[in-house]
């Protein structure tokens, strides 16, 4: 059983490192580059929302910026570049996969690691116990069988 856990233990690590070592957006091939691809990756840096959903000055501002990145040529990972110069870190949608930013992907996976393992190791002491378990725990005396009978013919009137 202790074999088991340990194996679960490993692959989640695994997995886990694996999953924290890339993230998602950086797996896919550069594609050209668009406005809403954009937008769909940075925030709105005074209304803290996305800004493919944001409409505000400040949102057109950044768009308007935007557009002239793509004009010039530029690719998405340029453009997220020029826009945290332009506006500083919180334009990113997304945090960075590296530093103390880091922590917002390992601390979910490290989350969900630990419950898997409770719940590999607690589950079979769970199930030991209910097999354990008496399944008459107290025979009825006869006074309290006659006390029984008299309650129910009482609520079957």
């Amino acid at each position: 059983m202790l074999r088991r856990a340990t194996t679960v233990a490993v692959l989640a690590i695994a997995c886990a490192a694996a999953a924290a070592g890339t993230p998602a957006h950086a797996a896919t091939p550069p594609a050209r580059t668009s406005l809403p691809a954009v937008e769909q990756r940075v925030m709105c840096v005074t209304c803290k929302i996305p800004l493919m959903v944001a409409d505000s000055p400040q949102a057109n501002r950044e768009r308007a910026y935007i557009r002239s990145l793509i004009a010039e040529g530029l690719t998405i990972a340029q453009i997220e570049r020029a826009m945290v110069g332009q506006y500083g870190p919180s334009v990113l949608g997304l945090p960075r996969a590296s530093g103390f930013d880091l922590t917002a992907y390992l601390v979910p996976a490290a989350a969900v690691l630990a419950l898997v393992l409770t719940l590999a190791l607690l589950l079979p002491r769970w199930r030991s116990r209910t097999r354990s378990a008496p399944a008459d725990p107290s025979p009825l005396t006869s006074a309290d069988a006659a006390r029984l009978d008299a309650d129910l013919a009482r609520f079957d009137r």
